[in-house]
């Protein structure tokens, strides 16, 4: 069984499909997405429509927060601050993706309740093995993981190291890698590798450090990261 944890997607629907194409997750394993799902990329409705499927459909899928789907539960709230803080970091193009008709940009009302109850119920802080911690930005190291403060958990950016007290070794997104390449530190590896910009989007298997990236032309790769204790 495998671990399969997936970076920030941030709209890239096409890219999504093509990755889980690709690395064709079985019955036994489960698949951990980070969080970030919406913004910035062109179709995030495409994105949230297909993990909501493959949750449908059965597959053992852990889908984490990220702190742009906070940001879009806020902008929700009807806060004009809040909203221009989310149409700042691609919020508009998250409404554009649900556009009624060509040319034109959706409105929050246009989201549909099955994706709102998915970002607001169906998301979780941090997922946990017996070996790794997955989590959308990081964890403060010296407290547990049901003591972590939000700020941690979906905004702070990679340290240079980043050992939990458990021992285990953190797996998260957030903070991009833009040479599209994971990064490694002790304690810790960053898989967001900044699909939405011209990247990759990784797909890492926990155990092994494999990992398998596609990009916007189509193109495939893999690699192996060598974590650092």
């Amino acid at each position: 069984m495998r671990v399969l944890a997936i970076g920030d997607v941030h709209g890239c629907s096409l890219m999504l499909d093509d990755l889980l194409a690709w690395v064709a997750p079985t019955a036994d394993d489960t698949v951990v997405t980070l969080g970030d799902y919406v913004d910035r990329g062109p179709d995030s409705r495409g994105v949230l429509d297909r993990l909501i499927r493959m949750k449908r459909e059965g597959t053992r899928l852990v889908c984490l927060r990220g702190n742009h789907e906070l940001m879009m539960l806020a902008a929700r709230s009807g806060d004009p601050g809040a909203s221009a803080d989310w149409f700042s970091v691609g919020g508009l193009q998250t409404l554009g993706s649900y556009g009624a008709a060509p040319g034109r940009s959706g409105t929050l009302a246009d989201v549909p309740a099955e994706h709102w109850d998915f970002l607001e119920y169906q998301l979780a802080p941090y997922f946990e093995t017996d070996t790794h911690i997955f989590v959308h930005a990081g964890v403060l190291c010296g407290f547990a993981l049901g003591d972590q403060p939000e700020e941690s958990l979906y905004w702070d950016f990679l340290p240079p190291a980043m050992r939990h007290v458990s021992g285990k070794t953190i797996v998260c997104g957030h903070t991009s890698q833009k040479g599209g390449v994971p990064k490694v530190v002790p304690g810790a590896v960053c898989i967001d590798t900044h699909a939405h910009g011209g990247g990759w989007l990784t797909c890492l298997d926990a155990a092994s450090g494999r990992y398998w990236q596609v990009n916007l032309m189509g193109k495939r790769r893999e690699g192996r990261v060598e974590y650092e204790g």
